[in-house]
């Protein structure tokens, strides 16, 4: 049994393991942070192979650990760094490399503007707008309803759109056709 799941986490960890890191990266905003959580998935994932009951893809199975172990992670934080942190934060400027992160459009805009909007939107638009994942996925992944997962995606999407207008990557106009 061990070798197959070794074998299995293996190739759980091809598959998947770049859109993991691009998910925790969202969150955290830090590359080397966002690798030792993707590495701790897959290891958790590893630990807890037998807890993996085919109730949903090993894909939602392994976001839903690493979100779990990104949300403890951020809460672990010390306030007073995570003040620090944000009140003397500089814009990045600087584009990601291509093989960092891949949203869907490449849009280096959006990705600017998912992180300056609350964590509970920028989750759920990546999860279900960029990563596609389903409404009941989303919804294990976060451990929420199907419905909150739907009204906070409502909620989010126009946020987004201001967001996106604000820090002047569309203008409103262009903004309407979609």
């Amino acid at each position: 049994m061990s070798q197959y799941r070794k074998e299995e986490i293996a190739d759980w960890y091809d598959q998947h393991s770049k859109s993991i890191l691009s998910f925790i990266l969202l969150m955290v905003k830090d590359y080397q942070q966002a690798e030792d959580l993707t590495h701790d998935t897959f290891v958790k994932a590893y630990l807890y192979y037998d807890s993996f009951k085919n109730h949903s893809s090993e894909k939602t199975w392994l976001f839903s650990i690493a979100h779990n172990l990104t949300v403890d992670f951020l809460r672990k934080r010390k306030p007073k760094l995570f003040l620090k942190e944000y009140f003397l934060s500089q814009k990045d400027t600087n584009l990601l490399p291509e093989d960092m992160i891949k949203l869907k459009e490449d849009s280096y805009e959006l990705y600017q503007a998912l992180g300056e909007i609350k964590d509970t939107y920028r989750k759920v638009i990546v999860l279900r707008k960029i990563k596609g994942f389903s409404i009941e996925d989303t919804a294990k992944i976060l451990n929420w309803s199907e419905s909150k997962v739907k009204s906070t995606l409502y909620r989010a999407i126009p946020v987004l759109k201001k967001q996106l207008i604000k820090e002047g990557f569309f203008n409103e106009e262009a903004l309407r056709r979609y």
